[in-house]
């Protein structure tokens, strides 16, 4: 070993080792290294007697050369793995099926354990079925445990069985806000034998949006459920150097405008930039006026940006959040001294680090703002905003074509009489009202992205209270929602006094976890739903959360906007988006006066002075002691005891056909022959589109399905709920009711076209033609093919269904990756080629050779059904050596049970 090397260090009577930078020093300026940069030299360092690192790459990154262009492949072991149910369930359920692997072929099968520690948080489970009722939590509680038993059941059989593995039950909050709170260590320890050593905090995790940790100064992002099962079995995450992108803030928010909007103008910034695969790194005079809280908000973000990571530095700011949240005072100092004594931690005394590239944001500059009505990015100035909406719906539907019996709804006007007969109207709750084109027919306080900071919850909660002062109501057609991501929020609500005139509007507790924004928001009331669809309107939704993609949120809500939970508040009481709210009365007094958003907006003082009286350490400590404890219902679920699972009849939990005839040794890799086009789809195919996490439709081959099984529609639950299920889930591949498939023009949905016979068929029962007749199939996609959830099953359901290779414009880096672990071969067009330039129409057959270790570039064979043929050079997106040995294996997973075979 040529720089490993380590440092003692005792804090509070306790002594530590820690990697040394000295000898790496002595050869290069460390100064110069991002901090993120720094944290995966430590981990260079402290793995450098394995055989994954060599000192050549611990030179490159300690080096820094920015202005070298050459890709540097490195290792990265992360210090934990977190969870949510979603990715979770199938993540435990490949671990199940691996013992049975292991144990089919002769080995351990209880060998097969996660090696680094693994938290599980069921959170993404819980839906909106009940809303606006004081009792709304308790039933949608009650009906997720009842929907989800099989699944639950099967966790609690797996934390017992596991090693390294705790599982946070239902009704605890949202993953990362509880990571943020609670699990976060920021200086992690490890003892080996009668020495402790301490080191930097790392995690990867099954979900894109794990990234909120990097408010904290932990390096972590999403990987695919597959990257992260071969991390909990002690694979490195193998990656590219990344460049790192710094990001100077300066100035202060103004008054009035929210992390919310900072954010969302960040977003738009680093999207309109180009940051996809890259780091970045925040820094400059601006930090120090960011909570923890803030900085959360904004690194949450990250997937929304396209950055793999947006991270920010160890501070003083960083302890006081440790210190607000009730961390153990030892724990604390540990933090500071060993990130001091690293060279990690950060003062107005540390230099600015040398970065690829720079931007800049003068926060006194950022506006109140909304995001949508379909991308993160798509920024609209609050002033603005009802004016972007009118723009956006005309430019969807032709007024004119429109009869002149629904003329008044496309033209925003108001209904001249309440017409009874006409498809708008609406008898529900006791109102009747003619419902309009973008009326917003959902307001949800929702996601960890805004709810873990107190100041827009406070707010939120101060604007309810001077509405309801002044005699305001939400419109009736709106369904609200309250559901943070955890526990503490509702108690410094509750303490403060701000929960009364929250529920009073209607935005009761629903659930803690992740609803609207993963498309939990459950049905519409009946009433509404008729009127959106008889009078074919174009309605529209509001949440504070991070997606805002097409079809995500509710499949009859056509524009989401993403909102600061003080807005989301204050369009409940407006109720349509084409309400200025910036300039027009958002309602009318108890005296029938107007009521503008200036009336009930609360000044900072209001808010921080509500933070700090309220939002304490004690809460947390008291909220967080008993966070593995689940309530009566989950603590009395019956488990299995078996080491190898004993795989129930279920229709959430099948044991998977991935390792079936699997040997012990990987087969020769083999050339694709002559495939069919399963899907043809544009840019900006996201895995909702490929593997969507909503409701699941009768009518649809998952549905069909789950009747043949048994199963009553109003049971079916969600996609997501039933990723355990590999036969849901290939069945509900590219089945987004948005998705549009070229092969089928004119559809939405699983619908495409079987070639050579021309039917037309959902494209599951496509994949299955193909499969019968032994045709290998492939997916033609654009640009940022795979963007948005890091979603194992977008690259497991098309592996079930037979697709081998994906051709697209360019990938989203997780997808991608996923892809490789699940054998598929990603292929890239070259820069200008597309396959519109290369009029590639989609009914052809497709040949590929046989790709070899570190071939860069492949010939594609492209052949008509009437005998033309034409070549195409295709980039081979198999970026480094380890991809390259998981996809010979035929997948992450085969490989990781060969390793262990041998041992």
């Amino acid at each position: 070993m040529k720089y490993q090397s380590y440092s003692k260090l005792s804090v509070g009577g306790n002594e530590y080792k820690a990697i040394s930078f000295d000898q790496v020093a002595q050869k290069y300026d460390l100064g110069r290294l991002p901090f993120c940069i720094k944290i995966l030299l430590e981990n260079l360092l402290r793995h450098e007697h394995e055989e994954f690192v060599d000192s050549a790459d611990i030179d490159h990154v300690a080096k820094w050369d920015t202005s070298d262009d050459s890709e540097q492949e490195i290792s990265f072991v992360p210090a934990r793995v977190i969870l949510q149910d979603f990715t979770g369930v199938p993540a435990i359920v490949d671990l199940a099926a691996m013992r049975d692997a292991v144990d089919s072929l002769g080995g351990d099968a209880q060998a097969i354990n996660p090696l680094n520690p693994v938290e599980l948080v069921i959170d993404h489970s819980v839906m909106v079925d009940y809303f606006a009722n004081e009792d709304s939590f308790e039933k949608n509680t009650d009906i997720e445990i009842q929907r989800n038993r099989e699944r639950y059941q099967f966790l609690k059989w797996g934390q017992s069985s596991f090693d390294n593995f705790k599982v946070v039950p239902p009704g605890r909050g949202i993953v990362h806000q509880v990571n943020l709170e609670y699990l976060a260590r920021c200086a992690f320890t490890k003892q080996e034998g009668d020495t402790t050593y301490v080191y930097p905090d790392t995690l990867v995790g099954t979900d894109s949006h794990t990234t909120m940790i990097n408010g904290l100064g932990i390096l972590g992002w999403g990987v695919g459920g597959i990257e992260a099962e071969a991390a909990m079995l002690g694979q490195p995450v193998t990656m590219l150097l990344p460049k790192v992108v710094g990001f100077r803030l300066s100035g202060k928010l103004p008054a009035g405008v929210t992390a919310t909007d900072m954010v969302l103008t960040i977003t738009e910034q680093l999207r309109e930039h180009g940051v996809v695969g890259k780091f970045v790194e925040f820094y400059g005079p601006g930090l120090k006026y960011l909570t923890t809280a803030d900085r959360a908000t904004i690194a949450n973000m990250a997937p929304e940006y396209g950055a793999t990571c947006g991270i920010f530095p160890v501070d003083s700011v960083a302890l006081d959040y440790l210190n607000l949240t009730g961390r153990d005072e030892k724990q604390i100092k540990l933090v500071e001294e060993y990130t001091k004594s690293a060279g990690l931690w950060h003062d107005d005394s540390t230099k600015d680090a040398t970065y690829h590239e720079t931007l800049e944001l003068d926060l006194g500059e950022v506006v109140p703002s909304i995001a949508g009505p379909k991308r993160p990015q798509d920024r609209i100035p609050l002033t603005k905003a009802a004016g972007a909406f009118t723009d956006w719906y005309r430019s969807q539907i032709d007024v004119k074509t429109l009869d002149e019996e629904s003329k008044f709804v496309a033209e925003g006007g108001t209904a001249p009489e309440l017409d009874e007969e006409h498809d708008s109207y609406v008898d529900y709750n006791g109102s009747q009202f003619h419902l309009e084109d973008g009326a917003i027919v959902i307001a949800a306080i929702t996601s960890c992205t805004n709810t873990s900071n107190p100041s827009v919850l406070v707010g939120a909660g101060l604007v309810a209270q001077k509405a309801v002062e002044l005699g305001l109501v939400r419109k009736p057609w709106v369904k609200t929602s309250l559901a943070p991501g955890s526990q503490v929020v509702t108690q410094y609500l509750e303490d403060a006094g701000l929960m009364e005139p929250l529920e009073k509007l209607g935005f009761n507790l629903v659930g803690y976890g992740c609803t609207t924004c993963i498309g939990n928001s459950g049905p519409l009331p009946d009433p509404i739903t008729d009127a959106v669809r008889k009078a074919k309107l174009t309605v529209t939704s509001v949440l504070s959360g991070n997606r805002n993609f097409e079809g995500r949120i509710h499949p009859d809500v056509a524009a989401n906007y993403l909102a600061s939970p003080p807005l989301v508040v204050a369009y409940a009481l407006a109720g349509n988006m084409k309400v200025d709210i910036t300039s027009e009365p958002i309602g009318q007094s108890k005296d029938g006066k107007p009521v503008y958003l200036k009336d009930i907006w609360p000044t900072e003082d209001e808010i921080q002075s509500k933070v700090r009286e309220f939002v304490t350490g004690d809460l947390f400590k008291t909220k967080y002691a008993d966070v593995f404890k689940g309530n009566e219902i989950w603590n009395n679920l019956d488990v299995s005891t078996t080491s190898v699972y004993d795989w129930p009849k279920s229709t959430y939990i099948k044991h998977p056909p991935f390792f079936k005839d699997m040997g012990d040794t990987p087969a020769a890799l083999k050339s694709i022959d002559n495939a069919r086009c399963l899907v043809k789809v544009g840019d900006s195919i996201t895995t909702d589109h490929i593997s969507p996490a909503g409701a699941i439709a009768p009518e649809s081959p998952a549905g069909e399905y789950l009747q043949e099984q048994g199963v009553d529609p109003k049971d079916f639950n969600s996609y997501g709920s039933r990723r355990g299920n590999h036969e849901v889930m290939m069945r509900g591949t590219f089945a987004n009711v948005r998705l549009k498939n070229q092969l089928a023009p004119g559809t939405t949905g699983s619908a495409t076209t079987h070639f050579p016979s021309g039917d037309g068929m959902s494209i599951f029962h496509a994949a299955m033609r193909y499969m019968q007749d032994e045709v290998p199939a492939v997916v033609i996609g654009g640009k940022e093919y795979g963007t948005g959830s890091s979603r194992d099953w977008a690259a497991k359901g098309p592996s079930l269904m037979g697709v081998k290779a994906v051709m697209a414009e360019s990938y989203e880096r997780i997808h991608r990756s996923n892809l490789i672990g699940m054998g598929i071969l990603p292929l890239q067009f070259k820069p200008g080629d597309s396959a519109d330039s290369l009029d590639i129409r989609g009914d052809e057959r497709f040949s590929v050779a046989a790709v070899g270790k570190g071939q860069k570039e492949v010939e594609v064979t492209i052949t008509s059904d009437d005998g033309d043929t034409k070549q195409v050079m295709m980039d081979v997106r198999i970026d480094t050596a380890n991809e390259f040995t998981y996809f010979e294996h035929g997948g992450i997973l085969h490989y990781v049970i060969r390793e262990y075979l041998k041992k």
